[in-house]
């Protein structure tokens, strides 16, 4: 929920492509890791793509200690023509589109919604809640992207006609006021750590349940802010640990990791083996309960039988630019 930018920090720092960097930061703590570190806020590239929201939906670069110049909080489909925009579950931005059940919702699809990735496939009905923003692939086909960057929250149907096995990857965006910064303006508040979170129903033709969003999904983290104490960060393998990190103490100097995404990720190709396994969360920790949104469909989400769980890295409110892949066989 939250834009971010970040500026460059002055010290001496090591390709983060080929070796860990070791950076200190002014207010003490050491980073080492794989990623490039920058600090404070970035340069606004785009005012505001979507200027009926509540929140402005900018874009941004910073630059790192590295010499990188990175998108914050991400780069994004959203203008892309050629990258479908999802059908609306809920949409109180489109007259009519406030629906109250998802049968109101499917009644008003044409049918043209439906993407083609397999010709002689069944056609798949994907539920999603994603905050903020979400951009999914179906065997490295664009199926749908959210068409709310930000706020006020929605939630999106995407339909597509694929074979299983098929590999779905989700881009997912936490979006920020401050851009660089990871934080939003909230009450007194001016930068305020908001939270992230992607949860997902996918059905068959006939309306079984074949997929779930729940910790059998992967989920890795390519941008984390705001970072106060660079020591907090932790660094296993392919495991990114923002957990020990401070989510209140944000100011207008603190400092944000960035990682390149792999040029293939959404392909099914792409070996996902070393990624962490999506962590879970509940309708509190996600703060859905009084949203029309989500509460309006709980008999998706919340199928005591198929009950969908809220994913993300292991950091919900740090993370803010996560990669999810899941197989369905």
């Amino acid at each position: 929920m939250k834009l971010k930018l970040c500026i460059v920090l002055f010290v001496s720092a090591i390709s983060a492509c080929s070796k860990t960097d070791d950076i200190s930061g002014p207010s003490g703590g050491t980073y080492t890791g794989t990623g490039s570190v920058s600090q404070g806020k970035g340069t606004t590239t785009v005012n505001n793509f979507f200027t009926a929201g509540q929140r402005v939906a900018a874009l941004g670069t910073i630059s790192s200690s590295d010499n990188k110049t990175w998108t914050v909080p991400a780069e994004v489909n959203f203008t892309n023509t050629s990258f479908p925009f999802a059908s609306d579950l809920f949409n109180s931005y489109v007259p009519g589109h406030g629906y109250s059940t998802s049968a109101n919702a499917l009644a008003a699809l044409s049918g043209s919604d439906v993407v083609t990735v397999d010709n002689s496939g069944e056609i798949y009905t994907a539920y999603i809640f994603a905050d903020n923003y979400f951009e999914m692939y179906v065997n490295g086909v664009p199926v749908g992207k959210d068409p709310v960057p930000y706020t006020d929250f929605n939630a999106s149907i995407v339909r597509f006609k694929a074979l299983k096995p098929f590999t779905i990857a989700v881009k997912c965006v936490d979006w920020e006021e401050n851009l660089g910064l990871g934080t939003e303006s909230q009450g007194s508040s001016a930068n305020y750590v908001g939270d992230g979170g992607f949860v997902a129903v996918i059905k068959n033709a006939s309306g079984a349940v074949v997929a779930i969003t729940n910790n059998t999904w992967k989920a890795q983290t390519f941008y984390t802010s705001p970072v106060t104490d660079l020591s907090c960060l932790t660094e296993t393998g392919n495991y990114r640990y923002s957990g020990n990190c401070s989510t209140t103490s944000a100011t207008a100097n603190s400092y944000c990791i960035h990682w390149a995404l792999p040029g293939n990720w959404f392909n099914t190709s792409y070996d996902d083996s070393g990624w962490p396994a999506a962590s879970t969360f509940t309708n509190a920790s996600a703060g859905v309960d009084n949203k029309s949104s989500y509460t309006n469909f709980r008999d998706i989400f919340d199928n005591s039988s198929n009950d969908a769980s809220f994913i993300w890295s292991t950091n919900l409110l740090l993370d803010n630019l996560v990669l999810l892949r899941k197989k369905v066989e």
